[in-house]
């Protein structure tokens, strides 16, 4: 009794006070006496009273003001339900919401992506989504909490107020770092955002994740600056298929910085650039791949003299649009390896394969070989019957004149474009036609049996690496010298050689011919992998951010190297949104990732943007209005957690501002009338 009705009767006087109804106690027993509709809210606040001290929830006088405002609401949940849904314990306390609004939001929240709360302070809308948002961090629904604030400059310009930038910024973030450590170990906070578990930053630094515009993306139709691309254009995803932009951010200028990989692949990005990585303890483990910036990897590339972090590879071939060839590829690889295509005599081959030369026959339609001498054969055509052949061209040289290959020699020879930007079947078969010839099987103890390719020609290495990676190989580039090398009795022209080591996929064959293909299958290709080996800062650039509809947020940049910039498996909270602009509230809720959460929480009254600007949270409500996986919740006075004048305040400002406005229409009407 004495917990239910307070130290010297405290709880008792608030219920009486409250209520229209004479409450007597004598020992366990309680008489209330009264109008009935009262005696019956008393007799229901009374039980529900003391389903809360069943559950060990401690009776205040707050909690008796808010289950009688439940009550007289009428609403069919009831207050001991509401009062004891609790959402996180954290040092000896637990954090529950405190009104049926704050119930309805928190269960918004578990319902739907996006939520809106709008209200006025001291509501609960950022800590009770805080605290949802660490919930999800500790069952590991989420990967990371990431809190932002619009960073308003409140009669000061943030250039010249004193410190550094974060000393700066860190006023506006203050009651985002009092909510956390409310909930987290004060001691552990450091070290989940220094692992970038948790992130605060102002609204501004959240679109930093950006390239230079000049970087190149791939697309259906090629390689394209990324500064050109537009919303509606379609890029290469992490599987290969095309997918639509859905944002593009110009950042300005800023610093930025090469990642390489250890296969020679590079590309440049800003430092909060985003980019899905795993270590080997993480692959081991099972782990998921794990998202991190490039400014958080500086300085820890390494674990034991080996690379830490492995980068996703793409998992199937890139799909290109197909295209029309004057040329069979596979027989073009073949000409390309060991063909004589200068044009000064009948297009030729060279090899001791009989299985090459009837390969070639059999993909050049109108074409036999004429052996001339050990292993060099003639391409001639096959004139029809009755047809003079000598004045018709050769089928083989026409199509080299096409590709513009006729006169090529083995040091200048490429793949054109028709055949680097075709479909898989296509690219795969050029590059088995290229491996047959200049190509081998390597084996060694112990280890998958990588491929070797050698050319002279510079641009042929670099369309070799480019086949591999768009098929989702990596490529390995060396150059061998020729200076001081024992010239061979076969080798007119001494010139340095570019040998490329290759790893395919498992799945993807590289070789036609026999004997290459049963050595490669014995020695067990496939288990290519692609790690960072270095981050180096490059100066400053021009910059610009993407956002694509792919599922896992991946897209391929230079060098077919995979990165994103979208927010996966995180809880991500906008607070004080109300001083965002329509631009910026829709580039924030445009870098939703998948498996994600977004909080957006704000008050409308005090909006302290300057003079003219739109708040993006007035309007944001009839934009996305109808969506059905975004909330709206709308919390009001009565919801007020905090001193008990905060809630009288913002009533006494609402009274105002009605009175004002409806003085304002008035006065406007009268001078209308006077008119």
């Amino acid at each position: 009794m004495v917990a239910l009705l307070g130290s010297r009767d405290e709880l008792l006087d608030v219920v009486e006070r409250t209520f229209a109804s004479d409450v007597h106690v004598r020992g366990n027993e309680i008489t209330v006496t009264g109008p009935a509709e009262e005696t019956d809210l008393v007799a229901k606040l009374f039980e529900e009273l003391l389903d809360l001290l069943k559950t060990g929830t401690p009776i205040t006088p707050d909690v008796i003001e808010r289950s009688v405002a439940m009550l007289r609401a009428e609403t069919t949940e009831r207050p001991a339900e509401v009062l004891t849904l609790d959402i996180l314990s954290s040092r000896g306390r637990t954090i529950r919401p405190k009104t049926l609004n704050q119930k309805h939001y928190v269960e918004a929240i578990d319902k739907h992506t996006i939520v809106f709360a709008i209200g006025p302070a001291g509501t609960g809308k950022t800590y009770l989504a805080m605290a949802k948002a660490v919930k999800a961090l500790q069952a590991k629904e989420v990967n990371r909490i990431i809190l932002t604030r619009p960073a308003v400059e409140a009669g000061e310009r943030l250039g010249f107020l004193p410190g550094t930038l974060y000393e700066k910024i860190d006023p506006y973030l203050r009651p985002l770092y009092d909510a956390l450590h409310d909930m987290i170990d004060p001691d552990s906070i450091p070290r989940l955002m220094a692992a970038g578990t948790i992130e605060v930053a102002p609204l501004a630094y959240m679109r930093g994740r950006s390239q230079p515009v000049f970087t190149p993306v791939l697309t259906p139709d090629g390689w394209r600056p990324i500064g050109e691309l537009q919303v509606g254009d379609l890029v290469i995803g992490s599987n290969g298929e095309p997918t639509p932009v859905l944002g593009v951010y110009p950042q300005g200028e800023r610093d930025v910085y090469r990642v390489t990989a250890q296969d020679g692949a590079s590309t440049l990005c800003c430092g909060e650039h985003l980019w899905t990585v795993r270590t080997a303890s993480d692959k081991r483990r099972g782990k998921p791949w794990r998202v991190l910036e490039t400014q958080e990897m500086i300085g820890d590339l390494r674990a034991a003299h080996a690379r830490r972090y492995e980068l996703p590879l793409l998992s199937a071939p890139v799909c290109f649009p197909e295209r029309e060839v004057p040329m069979d590829p596979y027989a073009l690889g073949l000409l390309l390896g060991d063909g004589c295509i200068t044009g000064s005599i009948t297009p030729g081959f060279t090899t001791a394969d009989p299985e090459l030369i009837s390969a070639l026959e059999g993909a050049l339609p109108g074409v036999r070989s004429r052996h001339r001498g050990r292993h060099d054969h003639l391409l001639n055509r096959v004139p029809a019957p009755g047809e003079p052949g000598s004045r018709i061209v050769n089928p083989v040289t026409q199509a080299l004149r096409a590709m513009d290959l006729l006169g090529s020699r083995s040091c200048s020879t490429f793949v054109p474009d028709d055949y680097l930007y075709n479909s898989a079947e296509v690219r795969l078969a050029l590059l088995q036609g290229l491996l047959d010839t200049d190509g081998g099987p390597v084996t060694q103890a112990d280890r998958t049996c990588r491929i070797q390719y050698t050319t002279t020609s510079i641009q042929l290495r670099d369309d070799v690496i480019a086949l591999v990676r768009s098929l989702g190989g990596v490529a390995y580039a060396r150059r061998r010298m020729a200076e001081g090398r024992k010239q061979g009795s076969a080798r007119r022209f001494n010139r340095d050689a570019h040998i490329v080591d290759i790893r395919l996929p498992e799945g993807i064959r590289p070789f036609r011919l026999a004997r290459k293909r049963d050595r490669y299958h014995a020695g067990g290709g496939g288990r290519p992998m692609r790690f960072i080996d270095d981050i180096e800062p490059a100066g400053r650039e021009e910059c610009v951010c993407i956002q694509v509809a792919a599922e896992d947020s991946l897209y391929v940049t230079q060098d077919h190297l995979l990165t994103h910039n979208t927010l996966n498996d995180s809880f991500i909270i906008l607070d004080e949104a109300q001083n965002t602009s329509p631009e910026q509230m829709k580039m924030f809720l445009t870098r939703l990732g998948f498996a994600s959460k977004v909080v957006v929480t704000g008050d409308v009254t005090q909006v302290d943007l300057p003079s003219g600007q739109l708040s993006g949270l007035r309007v944001v409500q009839d934009i996305l209005d109808g969506i059905p996986d975004i909330s709206f919740r709308t919390l009001t006075s009565k919801d007020v957690v905090r001193h008990k004048l905060v809630g009288q305040i913002v009533d006494a400002y609402n009274r105002h501002d009605t009175q004002d406005l409806k003085q304002n229409t008035a006065g406007r009407g009268a001078r209308k009338r006077g008119r």
